[in-house]
């Protein structure tokens, strides 16, 4: 349809986190818990430009306060990341809406069996910020992604974004 954007595949981030830390909260109605990010991957797909293979650094955390119904979960995740091949390090943040199906309670509760969740229920918004000049392109672009968790025993969880930049349609 014309005038409307299409989606181009720009990377895959894999996020390593570890259990939450109930912060609570004594003025609002939604508490906040937030989630250490313990490591985590930028790859870009083929063909995107600028080029990322980068690992988190640093800690982040995503700040996460669940709806009053408890139906949805509201993110705002802060990260560093830092491209295998040179010094510049990369800020980004997300923003985003988490729905709580079964598989993903059961994420969050510690009970979800070995596998991934599927995609669909967790969808995010990307923003770059960052003194490099080869990746300051990422600051004036839009992306989009959807995520999904998977689940080993006895390792961390990995939430998986799959990332792509709004174009022109």
């Amino acid at each position: 349809m014309s005038g409307f954007p299409t989606l181009q595949p720009a990377f895959t981030i894999q996020v390593t986190i570890d259990a939450p830390l109930g912060v609570g909260s004594a003025s609002r109605q939604n508490s906040l818990q937030v989630v250490p990010m313990t490591g985590g991957t930028i790859k870009s797909e083929p063909g995107f430009s600028p080029a990322i293979d980068a690992e988190f650094v640093g800690v982040g955390n995503d700040y996460i306060h669940a709806d009053a119904d408890g139906k949805h979960l509201r993110l705002d995740a802060h990260a560093v990341a830092k491209p295998k091949d040179d010094a510049d390090l990369i800020y980004l943040n997300y923003t985003g809406v988490v729905t709580m199906v079964p598989e993903v309670q059961a994420v969050f509760a510690g009970t979800a069996e070995n596998g991934s969740t599927p995609f669909g229920n967790a969808f995010t918004h990307f923003t770059f910020e960052t003194g490099s000049a080869r990746y300051k392109d990422l600051e004036t672009r839009v992306f989009v992604a959807q995520g999904r968790f998977n689940v080993e025993k006895g390792k961390p969880t990995v939430v998986e974004y799959r990332v792509s930049q709004v174009v022109q349609g």
